[in-house]
């Protein structure tokens, strides 16, 4: 017995796509622009939310396509206001998105895979281990919830324009390693037929894979790049992320030189602190090193406690001397202050908990 072929989920489909399978079912062409625009700028999860098509039409794309959604289901809010939601995958898998409030701005920070496969030392979501990517449409939901949680919270009169200030793929999971994807939901989300957000409101962070960072330029992205380093000498960068090992900084900087010929912009170095491990005056003079090579801003993080890791963060005195021997080196450096810490929210702590159901 042959066993039917199993639904495409309709987000993978191009506009050319949805026009060839409703004209084929004796639809007008226009019906799948009026698709896209449910799917891509209404963020709807069902075919019955589809109100301006007849319910035939309806009724063949329930029997043709599926949602393969990323469903909000629990969340946690800090004493800071930052709210941390976990979606529902099709797969029963359970990713993170957090909305991070900055008086009355707000970015989203989003997942790009559920787990991550690279095992970073001092990462929740690497001791998860990894489970998959993300498809576009998964990612694109986070984004539209977290835009809509957003728009209930913020003060219309105050900030005209989109509720969310920024977008930054710093959740769980590694980008660069699912590229296509996170590249399509940009897409999605900075098109004027879409969400129509600004690219330059939009940050990836990656740990730094050569490959993809060559890739990347040639591509000429209109986001912002910034790069997970935590430490500019191979040994304690090796200890702190494994991928080091096989990919180390010399290949890096290469890569990183060629993204700014291509496309002329500056580097986020985002660098955690790590008491007793990179926070030395050595450290400082080894990320000035590695920061000379291309322009650059620095982000020093705190760092925030992931259970049986056996890192804890660098003292207030330290951090400021830190900050002081890069400044001497006339490097612009800013201290990100972590928000989320009391729910496993901020950087470093996601590992999809499951505790609080949202009230709906």
């Amino acid at each position: 017995m042959t066993l039917p072929e199993p639904r495409k989920d309709i987000r993978t489909l191009s506009v050319e796509e949805l026009e060839e399978a409703l004209t084929s079912h004796q639809e007008k062409k226009f019906r799948a622009q009026q698709v896209n625009q449910w799917l891509w700028e209404k963020g709807c999860t069902s075919f019955d939310e589809m109100s301006n098509l007849p319910v035939s039409t309806r009724q063949f794309l329930t029997c043709q396509f599926t949602f393969h959604t990323a469903a909000p289901e629990i969340q946690q809010e800090s004493r800071d206001g930052t709210v941390k939601t976990g979606f529902r995958l099709h797969d029963q898998s359970l990713i993170e998105g957090v909305l991070i409030p900055s008086g009355n701005r707000f970015t989203a920070c989003i997942s790009s895979q559920a787990g991550c496969q690279l095992g970073c030392a001092f990462c929740a979501t690497g001791k998860l281990g990894f489970t998959r990517n993300l498809t576009a449409g998964e990612i694109f939901d986070q984004v539209i919830f977290l835009s809509r949680l957003a728009g209930t919270r913020k003060k219309p009169e105050n900030t005209p324009g989109h509720p969310l200030s920024n977008i930054v793929f710093m959740g769980m999971g590694e980008p660069f390693l699912n590229y296509d994807a996170v590249q399509q939901a940009i897409g999605k989300i900075t098109s004027k037929t879409s969400l129509g957000l600004s690219p330059q409101r939009i940050t990836v962070s990656s740990i730094g894979i050569p490959e993809m960072i060559r890739r990347m330029a040639g591509d000429d992205p209109g986001y912002h790049f910034a790069l997970s380093l935590h430490a500019a000498n191979d040994k304690k960068r090796n200890a702190l992320i494994p991928f080091n090992l096989h990919h180390p900084l010399a290949t890096l900087i290469e890569a990183l030189k060629y993204y700014h010929q291509r496309c002329g912009k500056r580097i986020t170095i985002e660098y955690i602190l790590f008491a007793g491990i990179n926070d030395t005056p050595t450290d400082a003079a080894d990320l000035a090193s590695f920061c000379r090579n291309f322009p650059v801003k620095i982000n020093l993080i705190e760092y925030n406690p992931v259970e049986e890791t056996g890192f804890s963060g660098s003292d207030d005195p330290t951090i400021r001397h830190f900050i002081t021997l890069l400044e001497k080196r006339n490097l612009v450096v800013n201290l990100r202050r972590s928000k989320g810490r009391d729910i496993q929210a901020a950087c470093g702590q996601l590992s999809a908990e499951r505790k609080l159901k949202i009230d709906h």
